[in-house]
Order: C-alpha cells, then sequence, then structure tokens
C-alpha cells in the first residue's frame, strides 16, 4: 500500500469515529473502508499509537482512540478528566454515589442477578439505586426468572465508565472476600433472612 493510500484509509478511518456516538467495532471499520480486518486492526493500533505520542517526531495529544465495548472510540486523556467534567457539567457532580457504586459491583459481579439478590448482598433496600442505575444506562434488564423476577445486567455504558473493554477485565475479587469458611456463613444468614421475608 502507497504511503497516500495509508494516509486516506487512515483519515477516513478518524472521519467514522469522529461521528460515532458509540464504540466501533473493528469489523465495522474495515467493511467502511473496503479492507480487511487484520489490516484495519493494524491501522487502529498505529492510530492509537500516534495519539499517544509514540510515533517518532511526534506529540501527545488531548485525545487518544482506545478499545472500549468491543470497539474503538475518541476519549480525552485521563490527565484532563477534572477539566474536561468541569467543563461539560459546569461544576455539578455526575459521580455515582458510594450506594450506587456498590450496587453497580454486585450486579456486575453477579450478573445476571435479580434486583431481591442484590438487596440480599447489600443488606439495605435497593429499589432507588438500581432505577438511577438503569435511568443512567449502566444496567439493563436481562430476562427474568422462573419466578418472573427480572434479572439486570451491565450495558455497554458500564463498560465505557470504567474504561475497559470487557467485563473479563473487571479486577478479581478473591483478593478482596473474606475467607470460604465466612463466606459461606454470610450466604446462608442472607438465605436464611430471605426465607423469613417470603410469605
Amino acid at each position: 500500500m502507497s504511503e497516500a493510500a495509508g494516509s486516506q484509509l487512515r483519515s477516513a478511518a478518524e472521519a467514522i469515529l469522529i461521528v460515532a456516538d458509540d464504540p466501533v467495532t473493528t469489523s465495522a471499520i474495515a467493511e467502511a473502508l473496503g479492507i480487511d480486518e487484520s489490516a484495519c486492526e493494524e491501522l487502529l493500533e498505529e492510530l492509537a499509537a500516534e495519539y499517544r505520542g509514540e510515533v517518532p517526531g511526534g506529540r501527545a495529544h488531548g485525545f487518544l482512540l482506545r478499545r472500549a465495548a468491543g470497539g474503538w472510540r475518541f476519549a480525552s486523556v485521563p490527565e484532563h478528566a477534572d477539566l474536561v467534567e468541569q467543563f461539560i457539567i459546569g461544576g455539578a457532580t455526575a459521580r455515582l454515589s458510594q450506594a450506587a457504586l456498590e450496587t453497580l459491583a454486585v450486579v456486575a459481579y453477579r450478573q445476571p442477578v435479580t434486583r431481591g439478590r442484590v438487596a440480599q448482598i447489600r443488606g439495605v433496600n435497593v429499589d432507588g439505586v438500581m432505577r438511577t442505575l438503569h435511568a443512567r444506562g449502566l444496567i439493563e434488564e436481562a430476562g427474568a426468572e422462573t419466578s418472573g423476577a427480572i434479572l439486570y445486567r451491565t450495558t455497554g455504558d458500564f463498560l465505557e465508565y470504567l474504561g475497559i473493554d470487557s467485563l473479563d477485565e473487571l479486577p478479581p475479587l478473591a483478593p478482596y472476600l473474606p475467607r470460604v469458611e465466612a463466606l459461606g456463613e454470610i450466604v446462608e444468614q442472607a438465605d436464611e433472612m430471605a426465607g423469613r421475608r417470603t410469605p
């Protein structure tokens, strides 16, 4: 491929990515550009390196190209996160509360999970928090149990919120859990409490 053709492809890929509201998969970009997926993957990796300032003679930018939720998208660099947040929301907080973060963590690690099970694990009513997470697009319905209880799972927006490409990138919980015996006791107590609340 000539240098001019490569430059044209890079420019075309940027044009697609800049107008996309959601992460764009490598295969979708490859199809739009009329090239095979492996060549497109290489092109995107080169662009990402260029924006990070890793190309000889290049400079770091205020934005980067990163993998997110199974695709690629532009994002501002982390070191300017506070400035960007202040600019976008005018100083108002858009952060999730501690309760929302804890509830979101339960859904992320136990999904698909019912609202009742999340409440058992957290030990508090989570109806309002679950509605907030659903309204923000961080969780969604994922069917229902045979009992009719709705199951919930995290969304692509959740992956973007954390800046990860898939749930496989979530850190392992094992180092933060109590020993196995204590965990079994906690689960038994939660199940007993749930049984007492069931008519």
